[in-house]
């Protein structure tokens, strides 16, 4: 079992910055790969951004360089850096771990971006 843990969301301002993080436990966490997917009221989840063990990096279509992924093998974290918030973001922010085919979940947390 892989357990994420994730905390940093909030109630903000459009054009505010948060930063998310996702504690990950359970299994050796630098054979992971996290990603952050989020889900707005309505809508299906959508994929955020990704990083495998190595940091490869893989980002969905929308942030276009507004969001950060990155992750410290040392803390067993991954962080979401958003810049730039826009009323759209608004959503749960869910961190999610895949190895060997199996993929977990954390709780999510909420973010919300008024205008």
């Amino acid at each position: 079992q892989v357990q994420l843990v994730e905390s940093g969301g909030g109630s903000v301002q459009a054009g505010d910055s948060l930063s998310l993080s996702c504690v990950v436990s359970g299994r050796p966490f630098d054979s992971i790969i996290v990603g952050w997917l989020r889900q707005a009221p309505g809508k299906e989840r959508e994929f955020v951004a990704a990083i495998t063990r190595t940091k490869a990096i893989y980002y969905g279509d929308f942030p276009k360089g507004r969001f950060t992924i990155s992750r410290d093998n040392a803390k067993n974290t991954v962080y979401l850096q958003m810049n730039s918030l826009k009323p759209e973001d608004t959503a749960v922010y869910y961190c999610n771990g895949a190895l060997g085919g199996s993929y977990f979940w954390g709780q999510g947390t909420q973010v919300t971006v008024s205008s």
